[in-house]
């Protein structure tokens, strides 16, 4: 099976894990960074991104069809791409190339994020559109999608995995931790732990977005180093005691997609309890699930000083992961099938 596959490439973005997958699987997949087609000034770019428009959107899909008809893939896929102009899926579709769009943000969320103009456009052109949320599959079909899948994010095994044998709190310097952004309320929530019950709390991520969200005090107190990736964001799970993951409610989410990076790293994990966790794993066993700033406080009192239960949970978690495949080549597999399930009707429309 040949894959064009599109997306943010860098060696920090999930879409390249994705891409690793695939290739695991079997495919041949030709890349296509779609970062190289951003301006180079800042204001162009800031406009390019909102309005999904320009000289670099145009390049971007002139280079898709030259690819395509130099390759002759079988699936183009797009992975979080907002460029895609509904002519050129159109034009792809007619020679016969089942078109997938890996979309894990939401549209149709309360957050209301710019730069879905092109995207919402393409909804009826891809023959398959991946989400991660099951209100999204009747959101993708009530505005004209041809057919859904739900997935879940996954972890990435190459990246992904348990600390060596023998690792204890000895070499843990975060105690209640969390690695990622300040959506919703959780710097209220962080900032509250810290100054209200005592607790250390170690926030690692974007410097920018947390200097805004916390108080200066609590800044300058909890915030421990920026934005973590690969080996730096596993080390960085394996030396917490707790590894804390919320919901983004702005975005209408079922679970995080830190939490399977976390089990599939063995760390602790201590997540916002919703039916996407529970139904992936089981509560105090496998993970431990809080509702509530009150219920949140009393199980960091419960398992902070109890490095053995913590230990116990991560390892189960971390077996729950590996076993159902909450990791990339699973969920991979999952849309591969899918997609190669259409090929056939896809070449008939497309070619016939």
């Amino acid at each position: 099976m040949k894959i064009l596959y599109a997306g943010t490439l860098t060696q920090n973005d999930t879409a390249l894990y994705r891409l690793w997958a695939l290739e695991r699987l079997g495919a041949e997949v030709i890349p296509l960074a779609s970062q190289s087609y951003e301006s180079a000034n800042p204001l162009v770019r800031k406009m390019q991104f909102r309005l999904s428009m320009g000289a670099g959107v145009d390049r971007l899909n002139t280079e898709l069809l030259r690819i395509a008809t130099k390759e002759r893939p079988e699936i183009f896929w797009a992975d979080k791409m907002l460029w895609v102009k509904p002519a050129t899926l159109e034009a792809l579709r007619a020679d016969g190339i089942v078109t997938v769009s890996y979309m894990i943000d939401n549209l149709f969320g309360a957050r209301q994020d710019p730069g879905w103009r092109l995207y919402r456009k393409c909804i009826p052109c891809f023959d398959l559109h991946v989400v991660q949320r099951e209100k999204n599959i009747a959101d993708y079909k009530q505005h004209g999608a041809k057919d859904v899948i739900k997935i879940q994010t996954a972890y990435e095994p190459t990246l992904n995995f348990p600390p060596p044998a023998g690792w204890s709190d000895a070499e843990c310097d975060r105690e209640v931790s969390f690695i990622g952004t300040p959506y919703d309320d959780r710097a209220a929530t962080l900032e509250r732990l810290w100054r209200d019950e005592r607790l250390a709390i170690s926030v690692s991520g974007a410097a920018r977005f947390w200097e805004r969200s916390l108080g200066a005090a609590a800044f300058a107190a909890i915030f421990t180093v920026g934005e973590l990736f690969r080996a730096d964001y596993r080390e960085a799970i394996w030396r917490s005691k707790i590894n804390l993951s919320f919901l983004t409610h702005s975005n209408g989410d079922e679970f995080a997609h830190k939490s399977f990076e976390i089990a599939g790293s063995g760390g602790f994990l201590m997540a916002e309890r919703s039916s996407g966790h529970s139904e992936r794993f089981v509560e105090d066993e496998e993970a431990v699930f809080f509702t509530g700033y009150e219920e949140l406080v009393a199980k960091i009192r419960r398992y902070l000083p109890d490095e053995a239960a913590r230990r116990r949970i991560g390892r189960a978690g971390r077996a729950r992961a590996e076993r159902d495949g909450y990791h990339n080549d699973q969920q991979m597999r999952l849309v591969l099938e899918r997609a190669a399930a259409l090929l056939p009707r896809v070449q008939t429309d497309g070619m016939g």
